[in-house]
């Protein structure tokens, strides 16, 4: 088969060229959020409400509601619940983290298994893009464009609020209103990165490009031009290779994402580990 066929054998099929288009928006809008992310250094977070949506997303579904209201009710309400525990026991951030987001993930994983619908519930935990529905790909497309239409419009203010909140605040931002801003998207993002890779992946598409393009670039707007284009190209390029290759979709993506990470860990111009190697060579 020659180069020209792998690329164009896909695209005869109708399922594969939306799986493509969606997989690629996606790719886009979790990697914009990405470099917020990392700012803030919000990995653990972004774990823990991707996971925490499942069950607001499995209620949503039994109620017959848009899955962006269960996610967002119950990706906002996992950080107030995490506030609380925090604030009322001895017991350290990161470890309140991990107790709520794997009560309610495990909540969600009881619910998927007890509820009985026409679809599999199960494609939550590791996407189903191959065989989204137009209904889902409009939500995606909402989504999508709330997403990025939010931080193009608040980007100064959310870059200074991850850079260093206490600043932000004195000069008169808001930042609890920032927070849940921020907050808020996370949770609609994690919606939109459901029929990508799943829940369970999704924490991936949220960290990895953002983490790469940390390594390539110290200015921000330059970090989330190389994270969109590498969550882009990864997106693209992961759905065609579960083609050729008959494999999880969503795997696929995530695979290539962390390879291209491991590329810049290592090839960094500035920051990479030959780099470093070569400075203290010459030092």
């Amino acid at each position: 088969m020659d180069l020209i066929n792998l690329f164009t054998e896909p695209l005869q099929y109708g399922f594969m060229v939306k799986a493509i288009w969606v997989s690629a928006l996606v790719g886009v809008v979790c990697s914009a959020l990405s470099c917020f992310m990392i700012l803030k250094g919000w990995a653990l977070m972004g774990d823990a409400v991707s996971h925490a949506v499942l069950p607001g997303v499995v209620l949503a579904y039994v109620l017959n509601i848009p899955l962006a209201i269960g996610a967002f009710v119950f990706g906002v309400g996992s950080v107030i619940a995490i506030g609380f525990i925090q604030t009322n026991t001895r017991i350290k951030e990161d470890t309140v983290i991990g107790l709520v987001f794997t009560g309610l993930f495990a909540f969600g994983v009881v619910l998927v298994s007890k509820v009985k619908s026409s679809v599999d519930l199960g494609h939550i935990l590791f996407g189903n893009v191959l065989g989204i529905s137009d209904a889902d790909i409009v939500q995606t497309v909402v989504i999508s464009v709330i997403t990025l239409v939010t931080l193009a419009l608040l980007r100064k203010d959310l870059v200074l609020f991850c850079f260093d909140a206490t600043h932000a605040r004195s000069i008169g931002l808001n930042t609890n209103v920032l927070y849940y801003v921020l907050l808020s998207v996370l949770s609609l993002t994690a919606v939109a990165g459901l029929q990508t890779v799943g829940i369970i992946l999704v924490v991936a598409m949220l960290v990895t490009p953002g983490a790469t393009a940390y390594l390539l670039s110290d200015r921000f707007d330059h970090m989330m031009l190389i994270a969109m284009a590498s969550g882009m190209f990864s997106s693209v390029m992961g759905t065609y290779i579960s083609y050729h290759i008959d494999g999880s979709t969503g795997g696929c993506i995530v695979v290539l994402q962390t390879l291209l990470f491991l590329v810049a860990m290592v090839f960094a111009p500035k920051h990479g580990m030959l780099a470093k190697a070569n400075q203290e060579v010459v030092n």
